[in-house]
């Protein structure tokens, strides 16, 4: 990296502790690439809020695939929002429960309405969303 900086910051000893068992876990070499991670992922975050940005992400979610009309409410949210929708893989979990993961790239407040329809359907059971930016402009 060229034009390194380096500044000092000030944490309670016991944080300092966890922050280092947390890198030591995550096998990073440094506390200065952890930190940079850190960063970078709250900037990533940020840019989700600007329109004219690009996002690239997931939303996963679980459900019981035998709940009655569960299925197709899920099919017509999804219908909705097809331009975003790059792929989507179901996977069973077991008898009852099914994981589908949604693949979505696009405008962030669209895939943040799609993740929010998506999670208030009755009887989703967790939904998450995961979210990076592609770098590009969509204007």
């Amino acid at each position: 990296m060229s034009d390194l900086v380096r500044f000092g910051i000030s944490l309670p000893s016991r944080l300092l502790e966890e922050y280092d068992e947390y890198i030591r876990s995550e096998n990073y070499t440094n506390r200065s690439e952890a930190i940079r991670d850190l960063i970078r992922n709250e900037m990533i975050k940020n840019e989700w809020e600007v329109t004219d940005r690009e996002v690239a992400g997931a939303i996963i979610f679980i459900y019981d695939h035998h709940i009655r009309e569960l299925m197709n409410k899920l099919t017509d949210v999804q219908h909705d929002y097809y331009r975003l929708i790059i792929s989507s893989q179901h996977v069973h979990l077991d008898h009852h429960n099914c994981l589908e993961i949604v693949i979505v790239r696009g405008n962030s407040i669209e895939i943040r309405e799609l993740y929010q329809n998506i999670k208030s359907i009755k009887n989703i059971k967790n939904t998450q969303l995961s979210m990076s930016s592609t770098g590009r402009h969509i204007s």
